[in-house]
């Protein structure tokens, strides 16, 4: 049986520590960033794990799971991006880790409300089909950003990036499932 809030909340814990020690390294240089520069850098990150799911092979030693944890950071920082209006100011360290589990949390709200109606149907997918799905959001993200914003009918640039993060995660999840059943 699956405890789905506790595995969220273990994958959250894995991007918070990665956030946090970089927060730690680096301070807030990524504040610097404007959306379309992380939604590129969100894109780098997916098409790699494509690739190397295609490929079935890889040169660089870093995993699958480490790209998913940066797609996931990127995603929460394009969010704090979006909320602060692309100001480039120095964020403090304390108020980097409010903005960031307020995101997360936003996110995993949004899994949970979904997960009532889709009766996590998630669990039933492939991480590739994440994979996809992800770079199929940052498609449309990026052709929200080229129309300056704007939508017709369509979800906002928030939206996309909290699917994105989810997506992610579940990722983050099936990972770490695959990895119990082979030890």
């Amino acid at each position: 049986m699956h405890n789905t809030d506790q595995q969220f909340e273990a994958a959250i814990a894995q991007c918070r520590e990665v956030f946090d020690k970089k927060m730690k390294d680096y301070g807030s240089a990524w504040r610097i960033l404007r959306t379309t520069a992380l939604t590129d850098q969100i894109y780098i990150k997916a098409n790699r794990i494509r690739s190397i799911e295609e490929k079935a092979a890889q040169k660089i030693e870093e995993q699958a799971r480490d790209e998913f944890i940066g797609i996931v950071n990127y995603s929460v920082i394009a969010l704090i991006q979006l909320e602060s209006k692309g100001t480039t100011h120095e964020l403090p360290y304390a108020a980097a880790m409010e903005l960031y589990n307020k995101h997360i949390y936003a996110a995993k709200a949004l899994m949970n409300d979904k997960n009532h109606d889709y009766d996590e149907a998630w669990r039933n997918m492939r991480v590739s089909s994440y994979t996809d799905i992800i770079l199929m959001k940052l498609l449309r993200v990026k052709q929200i950003e080229d129309n300056q914003g704007k939508t017709l009918v369509s979800e906002g640039l928030d939206a996309n990036y909290a699917d994105i993060i989810n997506y992610a995660l579940f990722a983050l999840i099936k990972i770490a499932e695959s990895e119990t059943n082979t030890d």
